[in-house]
């Protein structure tokens, strides 16, 4: 049928410019998990390398138990007396556990975020907080029981050895060999469930707290551009909140890593004997250099992870 005098035929082909235009802004793209997963191994491997003399004194200040007597007064003291006696390789004592850790764990972080949120957004591709919460929990999950757990026992040893008059570890390999043959696979999945904890609840707090902020920032606007800058500073923010959420649960983990962990029948057991030996603010041991590790760390593994997803997706084509 003619149009007639009275109508208007408008063309399929022919939309308003303005219409077609619009159209794609608003709908958020998605990142593909395989993408997640080779920026997030890029990043992790990256961060740990910067940020590891933060993480290995943090760690000594959780094993300095006060029964023992404690051994160091405070941050600079376990820097000073680690240089002194091993020199400033001593403060990268255990890194090669976690450069073989943490680039596997950052993919299986991201991976696994990336395809949970991609099935949880609204129709226009949106992901809000409680969402984020939720994706970041099964992240944290995820890369506790593949990848966190194992590598984290096998670097707690490593570091608490080198407290020893005669260290037995004597490097990476051998000290994985040896923990296999003496206690088992069971040998290096000590802590699981406190490292379940902590991991879920440290990526449920960071993702929901950068999902947070990123839409803020955003606005009505899924696909804005976010400067470097600014991701580093959100990432940070998401690091601090996490440090303070749940520290507790970190020095849990470190002790049930521990050379010292046939001391404690479980994590309740650790954390009741924790408490009455030395008191509540045992559990915040080592907070201070471990936040400045965490908000580094955060910062530095969402810029790197976002500028390396931009790259893929020029190369890469999922779309």
């Amino acid at each position: 049928m003619s149009p007639g005098a009275g109508s208007t035929f408008v063309s399929p082909f022919h939309r308003p410019r303005c219409l077609a235009a619009a159209a794609p802004a608003g709908k958020a793209k998605l990142t593909h998990p395989g993408k997640a997963i080779l920026a997030g191994g890029i990043a992790g491997g990256i961060e740990i390398c910067i940020t590891f003399p933060t993480e290995y004194v943090k760690t000594q200040l959780q094993l300095d138990e006060k029964a023992n007597p404690p051994r160091y007064k405070g941050i600079a003291d376990c820097v000073k007396l680690t240089v002194r006696d091993h020199g400033v390789k001593g403060l990268y004592r255990g890194l090669s556990s976690l450069v073989y850790g943490s680039i596997p764990k950052a993919a299986v972080r991201f991976g696994v975020f990336e395809f949970l949120s991609n099935h949880m957004r609204d129709e226009t591709g949106r992901l809000d907080g409680t969402r984020g919460l939720l994706c970041g929990l099964g992240a944290g999950v995820a890369e506790a029981v593949v990848v966190v757990c194992p590598m984290e026992t096998i670097k707690v040893k490593f570091i608490h050895d080198q407290c020893s008059a005669n260290p037995k570890y004597r490097g990476f390999f051998h000290g994985v060999r040896e923990i296999v043959r003496t206690q088992g696979l069971r040998g290096t999945y000590q802590g699981l469930t406190a490292t379940v904890l902590k991991q879920g609840s440290n990526q449920a707090i960071r993702f929901f707290v950068m999902t947070s902020l990123k839409n803020w920032y955003k606005g009505d606007n899924p696909n804005k551009a976010i400067n470097p800058l600014v991701t580093g500073v959100f990432g940070a923010i998401a690091g601090a909140a996490s440090v303070f959420g749940n520290t507790p649960l970190d020095v849990i983990k470190t002790r049930m890593q521990g050379l010292e962990a046939h001391k404690y029948k479980s994590t309740v057991d650790c954390a009741v004997k924790i408490m009455k030996h030395e008191g509540p603010f045992a559990f915040y041991k080592g907070t201070i250099p471990r936040l400045g590790r965490v908000c580094l760390d955060v910062a530095i593994v969402f810029v790197i992870y976002e500028e390396v997803v931009k790259v893929l997706n020029k190369v890469w084509k999922t779309d």
